[in-house]
């Protein structure tokens, strides 16, 4: 049976470099991927976002993600609600820095004691958010994550510090309500339930909605016509792949 994978989160950081706070942000950002949350998350390239890249956009449009912005213009975290949505969370590292009491970080390619100590704090509250975002509790007496923290679904299981760009997002377009509508793993999950043998029923479509709300924003009016687009599609699913059959 195809598994739907490990929910994770979006990390897009500044890439400006004019200034050393930028250089912050990508260590931190680093640091988050590489060794804090590295099964967590998945990083997103602001240059290539800009750029139009669609597996950029499409994974921080569904899926909750983190800005990581140098000073107050908040290029990062601008850009990504522009093109997909607001971020979910948003870190600016000169604030870090006033809040922490750090000195002024400098060394846009090696930076000072205090850029280090920003990108230290920087990471940490990335990590914090990320935690926060996938309902995750940390236990300080066991070092680890607690056991019975439910940990949402993603589409897919990627590898330590990989781009959204390779995600491959299953996304379906489909009619709801008279309405063209990207259902982001849409085809996974019926096939995941075409294989447990679940046919098309009232029951069915209620489990199919309940799997479509993990990866979905479905207000509670919208569920009525989400239940009949779902009664409809997988019929016709389970029709094709039976004949097929």
């Amino acid at each position: 049976m195809p598994e739907l994978p490990q929910k994770k989160v979006g990390i897009v950081a500044c890439s400006g470099e004019e200034i050393a706070e930028g250089t912050v942000t990508r260590l931190a950002a680093l640091k988050v991927l590489e060794e804090l949350r590295p099964d967590d998350t998945v990083t997103i390239c602001l240059p290539l976002f800009l750029a139009g890249g669609q597996g950029e956009r499409a994974f921080a449009r569904f899926y909750p993600t983190i800005a990581i912005d140098g000073c107050d213009l908040r290029c990062a975290a601008r850009a990504t609600e522009e093109y997909s949505g607001k971020p979910a969370a948003s870190i600016v590292v000169s604030d870090i820095v006033a809040e922490q009491g750090i000195a002024p970080p400098a060394g846009r390619r090696r930076l000072n004691e205090a850029g280090q100590q920003a990108v230290i704090e920087t990471a940490a509250q990335a990590a914090s958010l990320v935690d926060d975002l996938l309902g995750r509790k940390w236990s300080r007496r066991k070092g680890t994550f607690a056991e019975d923290a439910p940990i949402p679904l993603d589409v897919q299981q990627l590898d330590v510090a990989t781009c959204a760009c390779g995600s491959g997002i299953p996304v379906q377009t489909v009619q709801v309500d008279g309405l063209p509508q990207a259902i982001v793993a849409l085809p996974a999950i019926f096939e995941q339930f075409r294989q447990a043998q679940k046919q098309p029923s009232p029951e069915t479509t209620d489990a199919l909605l309940t799997q479509v709300k993990i990866y979905n924003p479905v207000s509670a009016e919208a569920e009525e016509a989400y239940r009949d687009m779902l009664n409809r599609e997988y019929a016709n699913f389970w029709g094709e792949e039976e004949r097929v059959v």
